[in-house]
């Protein structure tokens, strides 16, 4: 697989969210495309690459365990971008 097959265009984005809130009975607003990749990229910058994905992982399981709601995704995310920049200004990194 090449670099550039990896690599979705926004539209291709938007289609497999649309996607995912189908195939599970979400809303629009269940799936927070932009705050979730906003993570992502704070996580790879502030960590490690490879631990975006697992810290998206786990700012779900921690907000599906506090109630689920978009406020709890919102504070579960936030907490895991104050982590990861705490991370990378103690030169964790």
């Amino acid at each position: 697989m090449t670099e550039n097959s990896r690599t979705l265009p926004p539209e291709a984005l938007d289609a497999w969210a649309a996607e995912l809130r189908e195939r599970f009975d979400l809303g629009e607003e269940d799936v927070p495309v932009a705050l979730i990749l906003d993570l992502a990229r704070d996580v790879a910058n502030g960590v490690a690459r490879p631990a975006a994905p697992f810290s998206a992982f786990v700012a779900g399981l921690v907000a599906g365990r506090a109630g689920g709601s978009s406020d709890d995704v919102r504070a579960a995310v936030a907490a895991i971008v104050e982590l990861a920049n705490a991370h990378a200004a103690e030169g964790k990194s």
